[in-house]
């Protein structure tokens, strides 16, 4: 008998980059995170001068997709980040600036999607930014052991939808 994996049991930790979603549509979607000086890594990244770290600007992006994803199809399972390409850092996001994140599916595949994606530092208060993160992403279903994990924390055999 196969056993039944939760998405909790390959992700134990939850942790949310996205704030809040601003903007939509099928294939696009807009949102922002919001960079507090309690955020705790920022404690030794780096002492004294807190910034981002670029993989947290990835994950933002990663988070993006996966929202577009869920809302383009509630039957959507779990996803992982499978690659990501020409990923280039220009902008340093400190305390109190905000990561606006805009990402596009530009192909969407049986088990994989491809995206565009892009992070804009903002100032409080400002409506345009220099450009932070950019770089195109891959998301693949999340499968352990042929079973493919769903966001709802129920298992199902590869194929089987």
């Amino acid at each position: 008998m196969e056993r039944m994996l939760r998405a909790q049991e390959v992700a134990s930790v939850r942790f949310s980059f996205v704030d809040r979603v601003l903007e939509q549509s099928e294939d696009r979607l807009v949102c922002v995170r919001a960079l507090s000086s309690g955020e705790e890594y920022l404690q030794d990244h780096f002492e004294g001068f807190p910034v981002m770290p670029g993989v947290l600007m990835l994950e933002s992006m990663t988070q993006a997709c996966r929202l577009l994803l869920r809302k383009r199809d509630e039957r959507f399972g779990a996803w992982v980040l499978g690659g990501a390409r020409g990923v280039r850092y220009s902008s340093m996001v400190r305390p109190g600036q905000v990561l606006r994140v805009e990402v596009r599916l530009k192909e969407m595949g049986a088990d994989s999607a491809e995206f565009q994606g892009s992070g804009v530092v903002l100032d409080p208060g400002a409506s345009d930014g220099s450009q932070a993160v950019v770089g195109k992403l891959t998301l693949r279903e999340a499968r352990m052991g042929g079973v493919r994990l769903d966001p709802s924390g129920v298992g199902e055999a590869a194929g089987s939808r």
